[in-house]
């Protein structure tokens, strides 16, 4: 693929990167490219993402959110479920990381036995991690399609406890760093590159008006999945209501508003509950394959697994994790920054991602066009599943063939970035 664009510029008058960019884009790849063995997405869905304690979705167990996606994705598409090679699932917060959740679910959306499943956690990339999993297994010939999914109940888990540690992570103090609150790692960020209060609170204001002119023109429907569960009200009523919106965009936000809400985690920080993502509940499945399976199925492409990277960054700077996975997947896909069309970059806070966007170069108009996590929220083990499904519905909307990249950064210092392309209607 690197040759490819160095013999498209040879072919190109001087200084003309936009042909380059088209003839190696619409030509060459087109035909050069395509592989039997291309990792493809074949459909992906959501369900909502809700608020966690206070939404829709905060009495729903995880394992109906799950089944609600796994069975979605296959009806539509028409597939049997005894198909899958494989199911794996990211979830972050539930013991076994939702071993036995997933479980469930699989029984619960009516797959057979022989269908096994596994659960992942690399914390806030458990979904895009399930994704590679899965993408893993079918390059490896292991199986030739499966199901990547990722859920997380914010509502019925919480984040405290961090498990069984050595007395000894004192000592060491990347290992210390592990167990800094994320909200402190954004103020690191925010102090170390020099990203403002006002940048963040201009990033936060964008994310909310992005995500609310979606849901308002109804971007969103093609990509939801309706859930119909059960509610309890404060007066212990309990009703059943159909899911089916994002409920933790607030459209009435306004940059004095955020601007007037104080510093979260630190008294004179600048990172505050309005520039950082919500606390939330929700799932998300995508469907994939070996292109040759999944055209021997009669099955649609969506889009085409391009490179996937995963890096390792200072602990206490979590929240870089993107400014190098991103450039690791675009090398990989032979691919620069100028080559794609759309970002979606979690918002785990509005500091880390406007250093990873300005420290990339990348074109504002180009990164979550449609909101990120602080409008729409941030269920931790669904978070890169749901990316991805957004991605490629988003890029299936613009009806051209097209690149795009999920990234968000990890936890305890690491960065996830996945390259992927829209072959076209």
């Amino acid at each position: 693929m690197h040759r490819l664009k160095i013999i498209s510029g040879h072919l190109s008058p001087p200084g003309s990167s936009e042909h380059r960019r088209d003839l190696w884009r619409s030509d060459c790849g087109a035909i050069v490219t395509k592989s039997p063995q291309d990792v493809v997405v074949v459909h992906g869905l959501r369900t909502a993402v809700c608020k966690a304690k206070r939404g829709a979705f905060k009495d729903t167990t995880p394992d109906e959110m799950l089944s609600a996606v796994m069975k979605a994705v296959m009806t539509d598409v028409g597939l049997s479920a005894d198909k899958l090679g494989d199911i794996c699932v990211g979830n972050v917060l539930q013991p076994g990381a939702g071993a036995l959740v997933a479980r469930i679910a699989h029984f619960l959306s009516g797959f057979p036995e022989t269908v096994p499943v596994s659960t992942v956690n690399r914390q806030c990339s458990s979904g895009l991690q399930a994704l590679f999993n899965i993408a893993g297994a079918i390059r490896s010939g292991s199986i030739d399609l499966g199901l990547a999914c990722g859920v997380e109940s914010m509502s019925l888990r919480s984040m405290g406890d961090p498990g069984d540690l050595s007395p000894r992570l004192t000592d060491f103090d990347k290992a210390r760093d592990c167990i800094m609150p994320m909200g402190v790692t954004s103020e690191n960020v925010a102090e170390k590159f020099g990203v403002s209060r006002e940048k963040q609170d201009a990033f936060a204001l964008s994310s909310q008006q992005k995500a609310a002119r979606a849901q308002s023109s109804g971007v969103f429907e093609q990509e939801i999945v309706p859930v119909s569960t059960r509610i309890i009200d404060e007066d212990g009523t309990e009703r059943e209501l159909t899911v089916a919106k994002d409920d933790g965009i607030r459209a009435g936000t306004t940059l004095s508003g955020l601007n007037k809400l104080r510093a979260a985690f630190k008294p004179d920080g600048s990172t505050t509950a309005g520039n950082s993502s919500q606390l939330s509940d929700g799932a998300a499945a995508v469907l994939i394959g070996r292109r040759s399976a999944v055209e021997a199925l009669g099955l649609p492409v969506l889009g085409v697994l391009r490179a996937s990277a995963v890096v390792g960054v200072p602990p206490d700077l979590m929240g870089i994790g993107p400014a190098y996975a991103i450039p690791a997947a675009l090398k990989q896909a032979g691919l620069t920054v100028a080559d794609i069309d759309v970002f979606e970059i979690n918002e785990a806070f509005a500091s880390q991602a406007v250093y990873c966007v300005e420290h990339l170069g990348i074109p504002v108009e180009k990164v979550n066009p449609n909101g990120g996590a602080i409008a729409l929220g941030h269920p931790l083990g669904c978070t890169g599943a749901r990316q991805v499904v957004t991605l490629l519905h988003e890029l299936r909307r613009r009806g051209k063939r097209a690149y795009g990249v999920v990234s968000m950064c990890i936890g305890t210092g690491m960065g996830a970035a996945a390259v992927f392309e829209y072959p076209g209607p």
